[in-house]
């Protein structure tokens, strides 16, 4: 089935062919539909602290962080913002002139609200000869949106969402990075004031990004009283996967191996690779301006303070474990904290002996641990909380996508319908052990948790194989707790539209 050509193409990406054969075996197998035990709630699962509670975990995260730990801010932004821009690309493309829909109504009725107008109006003097309302007023609707997309004008149609103006302030405008090396300053700074931010970027952005981290950092540096260490990193090639055609066979390319990126659970690689005691996570665009990011701050320090509470209870039963030294009691009080504050239930532990239960105990305080913020639903609910069952026979909380749940069970789909809350990405992660060890967190995905989809390369239908999601079935075997986080932490930019919304102006 290989070539001797496919070989050398694979060692020149890091992959091997046993990885590419168990890729194709997952096109023809499929996965499996997640077991599910119940739809995690604030009755069930989700953790809703009262005022005393939040002001304690509150105290608890600034105490840690002025230790020596590092606390890392990871934000995966390697994005493209073509899809916010799908409704204009469309409007261009039409065969009328001038607004029809709604959106396109609106994107130009509001246009002076964008925080890239000026510089839109500057791209279309540039491209056009004349201003905004200048083309505007003759009819000329389309130059504005070229201006806007195309790469004569501004390019924002084949930019990342991060490098794009979303913010209007009195001293100019801020982008995501912009707002995300704020939120770094408010909520991750250490005691000296060192801020560690780190972005996954595409290759092809790579030195825009850095571009505006040198021109801006240093000014949010001295507005903040920090000193920021900025990286970054790009998704390794030896995680993209084969593309199979319809009958599972290597979908190929004048001859060559097709290979696709393999979707945002390839990251865990990025995120295996940090060197850090804590990290936060949160998509690129869900920022707001300094005037609304009082909650965001609030409730980053909430997740982070519950992490700590919950890890150094960890730590400490962990070492008596190991220590040998405890009683039936302790250990009973052990498994209760397992239960009931890190949700994860195993039905058989009565039928344990206490040193069968000991190393049950063991292997699940031993690993990485997170605490996802949820927020209500409003709507359809998307990727959700659930209580799921685990390959152990345990059942943990875990993060699931409508693909991961059986539809056609009238049961399972009742509690993905009747799902409380969604996940917003908004994650604080502790990823070394006890002993002050890094975990290998590749070794915690549960690779029976990937996704296929359908799509096509110069007209042609594929199979695409995304891996296990990041905060899905990459961190499928971490231990994880939910908070319920209010809907104004979660502000996140889909459509360029939003852009309008008052959380954005």
């Amino acid at each position: 089935m290989l070539t001797n050509e496919d070989k050398q193409y694979l060692a020149s990406k890091g992959i091997t062919e046993g990885q590419i054969l168990s890729q194709l075996e997952c096109f023809k197998k499929g996965f499996p539909y997640l077991k599910l035990a119940a739809a995690a709630s604030v009755d069930n699962g989700i953790l809703s602290p009262d005022e005393e509670a939040l002001k304690l975990y509150l105290r608890v995260w600034d105490t840690y962080i002025q230790s020596e730990r590092k606390v890392v801010k990871f934000v995966p932004a390697s994005g493209a913002a073509s899809r916010m821009f799908k409704n204009m690309f469309a409007f261009l493309e039409a065969d009328y002139d001038a607004p029809q829909t709604d959106f396109e109504k609106e994107f130009f009725d509001k246009i002076e609200k964008f925080a890239f107008y000026d510089d839109l109006n500057a791209a279309c003097q540039k491209t056009t000869g004349k201003d905004i309302p200048a083309l505007l007023a003759a009819g000329q609707y389309k130059p504005v949106v070229a201006a806007l997309l195309q790469e004569a004008g501004l390019n924002y149609g084949q930019l990342p969402k991060g490098l794009l103006k979303f913010h209007r302030y009195e001293n100019g405008s801020r982008t995501p990075v912009e707002e995300h090396l704020v939120e770094g300053a408010l909520y991750a700074a250490n005691r000296s004031g060192l801020v560690n931010v780190h972005f996954t970027v595409s290759p092809e952005h790579k030195a825009l990004f850095q571009k505006l981290v040198e021109e801006k950092a240093a000014l949010f540096a001295k507005r903040y009283g920090v000193r920021y260490d900025i990286s970054f990193s790009e998704q390794k090639s030896s995680t993209d996967t084969v593309a199979a055609d319809e009958n599972n066979e290597p979908f190929r390319v004048d001859g060559k191996l097709f290979f696709r990126p393999g979707g945002h659970g390839a990251l865990i690689e990025n995120l295996n690779d940090l060197d850090a005691d804590i990290v936060f996570i949160k998509n690129i665009d869900n920022v707001v301006p300094d005037k609304f990011k009082a909650d965001t701050i609030t409730y980053k320090k909430l997740l982070a303070g519950v992490l700590v509470t919950l890890q150094q209870k960890a730590f400490g039963y962990l070492q008596l474990l190991e220590s040998g030294k405890y009683t039936h009691e302790q250990v009973m009080e052990i498994l209760q904290f397992v239960q009931k504050k890190l949700y994860c239930k195993l039905p058989d532990t009565k039928l344990l002996e206490d040193t069968e239960l000991v190393v049950y105990l063991k292997k699940k305080l031993n690993r990485p641990m997170r605490v996802c913020g949820m927020v209500k639903n409003v709507g359809e609910p998307g990727g959700g909380p659930f209580l799921a069952y685990n390959p152990d026979c345990s059942i943990s909380l875990q993060i699931l996508e409508s693909s991961q749940i059986d539809m056609s069970d009238p049961e399972k789909k009742a509690m993905f319908e009747q799902g409380t809350h969604f996940n917003p990405v908004d994650l604080v992660c502790a990823v070394r052990n006890y002993k002050g060890e890094k975990f290998d967190l590749t070794k915690f995905v549960d690779p029976a948790t990937g996704f296929i989809s359908s799509k096509s390369k110069s007209g042609r239908n594929l199979k695409a194989l995304e891996l296990p999601g990041l905060w899905n079935g990459a961190m499928s075997d971490w231990s994880t707790v939910f908070v319920e986080v209010p809907l104004t932490t979660f502000n996140p930019v889909k459509t360029v539209n939003d852009l309008l919304r008052e959380q954005h102006q």
